[in-house]
C-alpha cells in the first residue's frame, strides 16, 4: 500500500509550532531562535539594532541571504512565511521609504504579532497578509524581489511555490532564500511523516531536485552556498544530517526575461 503525506495534518502541526513561537518564544523548540542565531547566520548587528527586538526574539530562520538579494531603494519585496516579521523589517531598511515590503504568513498569531510590532515601531512601508505560499494572493508582476527563510521546505508542493514566485515577479525579478535541503533522497517513510516535516526534516528536498524546481518556471540560479554556521538542535535532525546530508543553504536566482 502506498503511503502519502497527510497535508492537512502537516498544516495543523506547522501552525501549532509557529503559534507557540509567536506566543511563547522563550519556550524550548526543535530549532534555535533569537538574536544570537541571527548574528551567527550573518545578519549585521547594525540592521538588527534598527528592527523591533521582539521580532528578533521570535526569529527562527536558517540562513542569511540579503547580501544575495540585491535589494534596491524603491523595490517592492515579498517575504514568504514572514513569521515574526524580522526579515520583512530588515528588507524595509534596504528598500527605503519609497519601497514596500509585504510579509505573507498562514498563522494568525504570527500575523497579529508582526502587525503589532510594525504599528508600535511606526514602519509604514511594511504590511503583513494572510495566505499560503503555494497560492499567492497577489497580481502577476507585483514584486521586484521575493525572499524567504526556512519556509519552503515545509511546503508539500514546492513546485507550485516556485511557479507562483515566478508569476508575481516582474521581468528580471530576483529570488533570494535560505532553506533546508538534503544531499541524498530520503526514503518514503520519512517523506510521508508529517511530524518529521514539521521538524524541518521530512520536507528537505534533494538538492538537485530542489534546483530543478527553481529552474523549471524560468529562474536562473546565480549563487548557491552552504550555511555551515546553522546548527540542527534536535536528535532527529542531527541524525538526518549525518545520514542524508540534511543542511541549510542560501541561494539567489533571477527570473529570465520573457
Amino acid at each position: 500500500m502506498t503511503t502519502t503525506l497527510d497535508v492537512d495534518k502537516l498544516e495543523r502541526e506547522v501552525k501549532a509550532v509557529y503559534r507557540d513561537v509567536a506566543e511563547t518564544p522563550d519556550d524550548e523548540f526543535h530549532f534555535e531562535m533569537g538574536r544570537p542565531l541571527a548574528e551567527r547566520l550573518g545578519y549585521p548587528a547594525d540592521d538588527l539594532d534598527r528592527v523591533p527586538k521582539a521580532a528578533i526574539d521570535s526569529f527562527a530562520g536558517v540562513g542569511y541571504h540579503f547580501d544575495l538579494a540585491d535589494l534596491r531603494e524603491g523595490d517592492d519585496v515579498l517575504d514568504l512565511g514572514s513569521g515574526s516579521g524580522m526579515d520583512a523589517f530588515v528588507a524595509a531598511l534596504h528598500v527605503g521609504e519609497i519601497g514596500s515590503v509585504t510579509g505573507l504568513d498562514m498563522t494568525d498569531e504570527q500575523l497579529a504579532n508582526a502587525r503589532r510590532l510594525r504599528d508600535e515601531a511606526g514602519v509604514e512601508t511594511v504590511s503583513f497578509e494572510k495566505g499560503y505560499i503555494e497560492d499567492l494572493p497577489f497580481d502577476d508582476g507585483a514584486f521586484d524581489a521575493v525572499v524567504s527563510n526556512g519556509v519552503i521546505n515545509l511546503s508539500a508542493e514546492k513546485d507550485r511555490v516556485f511557479d507562483e514566485v515566478s508569476r508575481v515577479l516582474r521581468p528580471d525579478g530576483r529570488l533570494a532564500l535560505s532553506d533546508i535541503i538534503s544531499e541524498a533522497r530520503m526514503p518514503e517513510g520519512i517523506k510521508t511523516d508529517a511530524d518529521l516535516w514539521a521538524a524541518c526534516i521530512g520536507g528537505a528536498e534533494q538538492v538537485d531536485d530542489y534546483a530543478t524546481m527553481i529552474e523549471t518556471p524560468g529562474f536562473e540560479i546565480v549563487e548557491f552556498r552552504d550555511n555551515a554556521q546553522y546548527e540542527f538542535t534536535s536528535d532527529q535532525a542531527q541524525g538526518a544530517c549525518q545520514k542524508y546530508g540534511v543542511k541549510s543553504v542560501s541561494l539567489s536566482a533571477r527570473r529570465e526575461k520573457r
